[in-house]
């Protein structure tokens, strides 16, 4: 198809852990009340992983299903997987591509972003400016988080504020005006200090000392992040409503990053809105940094809060220091419509399917190398190496 390119949000989804933990909950193992967390922070309960058979990868994963299953989008047709994260599976490989194995999405390209709790707009940022570049005509866009991992839970400053989870979005090429139309990204360096894991990397690699002296855990200037938030918040909402072309009367829904309810509530006044323009979900899931917004778009489309033709704000802010903004003109009709129950068989077959190619590919792997053995080995298993790799090659053709 001809003419210009738009790039539409077309299919959703989230993920969120089964076990909540309340504030009655941690009152019991910490000095602090349900009252104190929920007049400082609006958060009532998060959502946390119970044991290692959850992670960031398995909440994206599920995440990423519902997305693809809401859009009736096959993984093989996704050109890029795209994961903001601030708790990677691994520091290599990226989440991303983890998660594009499990998905069977076979023809896309993969990578980790991290922009800290903007990361997630950083990333539809990204992943709209491929669509609308020709690079890409489907992306896959998640955040991702289990925050309870790198939470210091004898720190009530922090361990009161976060959560896990995992929300996201398809993004596909449209040819009708729609869809993310502008979007605004800043940062500021001088704060990075602020909001900060300050070992595991390479400044201060993972040593005896960096865990006993707690530095694997969130720090944050609670403070000085509070101060950031409630100015550059509104100006990024601001910023980007005027880069779109719109008033900010306009705007039928914002959803903010779900940090505290007080930064929501400084916004609303400084952009002079009334509330009810504003989803809140914090009370239930806290703060799940990247996933935040994704979550709340989810339960907004849910809740009958958007329809074709509504004008959104996301508006993010976030450890680096980072802040990030996009406008969207939504162009899908709501209700969506349900998918029929064998779309929905089909679709789980095909992400089976996909577990057994990717544990093949991986037994296929050890098996060449036991067999064959290591490059230049003589006699029988070096023949077999270099037939091997000669029917690779021309397979890959």
């Amino acid at each position: 198809m001809n003419g210009e390119r738009f790039a539409q949000i077309t299919g959703w989804g989230m993920c969120v852990p089964e076990r909540v933990l309340t504030n009655a909950d941690l009152a019991k193992v910490m000095d602090t009340t349900d009252e104190w967390i929920t007049s400082r922070t609006g958060i009532r309960e998060r959502r946390v992983v119970s044991d290692a058979k959850e992670s960031t990868v398995t909440l994206a994963i599920r995440a990423g299903r519902e997305a693809l299953l809401t859009a009736a989008l096959p993984p093989v047709e996704l050109d890029l997987v795209i994961v903001a994260t601030a708790t990677p599976e691994y520091i290599f490989p990226s989440t991303a591509c983890l998660v594009q194995d499990a998905l069977g999405a076979v023809n896309a390209g993969a990578y980790d972003l991290s922009a800290g709790c903007s990361g997630f707009i950083y990333a539809l940022s990204a992943a709209a400016d491929a669509v609308r570049s020709g690079s890409a005509d489907h992306v896959l866009v998640i955040g991702a988080e289990t925050l309870s991992r790198i939470t210091d839970w004898t720190d009530r400053n922090t361990c009161v504020l976060f959560g896990d989870g995992a929300g996201a979005l398809i993004v596909s090429v449209r040819h009708e005006r729609c869809g993310i139309l502008a979007s605004v990204l800043g940062s500021d360096g001088s704060g990075g200090e602020l909001l900060i894991l300050p070992a595991g990397g390479s400044h201060a690699p993972a040593s005896h000392e960096t865990v006993s002296a707690g530095e694997h855990f969130i720090k944050m200037n609670g403070r000085e992040v509070f101060r950031f938030a409630t100015t550059v918040m509104p100006r990024a909402a601001e910023s980007v409503v005027r880069k779109a072309g719109w008033h900010l009367d306009d705007l039928k829904l914002i959803i903010p990053h779900q940090a505290n309810t007080r930064i929501i509530e400084s916004a609303v006044k400084r952009l002079s809105l009334p509330p009810e323009r504003f989803f809140i979900n914090l009370e239930r899931y806290g703060n799940t940094s990247s996933a935040s917004i994704p979550i709340a778009l989810c339960e907004a489309i849910d809740e009958g809060r958007i329809s074709s033709g509504d004008k959104l704000a996301l508006v993010g802010f976030g450890a680096g220091l980072t802040w990030a903004a996009v406008a969207i003109e939504w162009g899908v009709p709501l209700p969506a419509r349900p998918q029929p129950w064998y779309r929905r068989v089909f679709a789980h077959v095909f992400f089976f399917l996909a577990g057994l190619r990717s544990t093949a590919r991986r037994s296929a792997r050890r098996l060449y190398h036991v067999v064959a053995g290591p490059v230049g080995r003589p006699g029988l298993s070096g023949r077999i190496r270099k037939a091997a790799d000669r029917l690779q090659a021309w397979l890959r053709r």
